[in-house]
């Protein structure tokens, strides 16, 4: 793994919008994770991890 990929999950986990937008842009993605945050903080932590191990 570089650092990239690392700061990359850490950043899903802590800040789950920014990671995804970090990585697919302000795409849908982007929009579906933010709406997964605000309803929930832990889906949203998931789908973003699961964009960002997956690209």
């Amino acid at each position: 793994m570089d650092s990239q990929k690392i700061v990359a999950i850490l950043l899903a986990i802590f800040l789950p919008p920014l990671g995804v937008f970090l990585q697919c842009g302000l795409g849908v993605e982007f929009w579906l994770d933010l709406v997964l945050t605000l309803l929930a903080f832990f889906p949203g932590m998931l789908y973003a991890l699961y964009v960002t191990l997956t690209s």
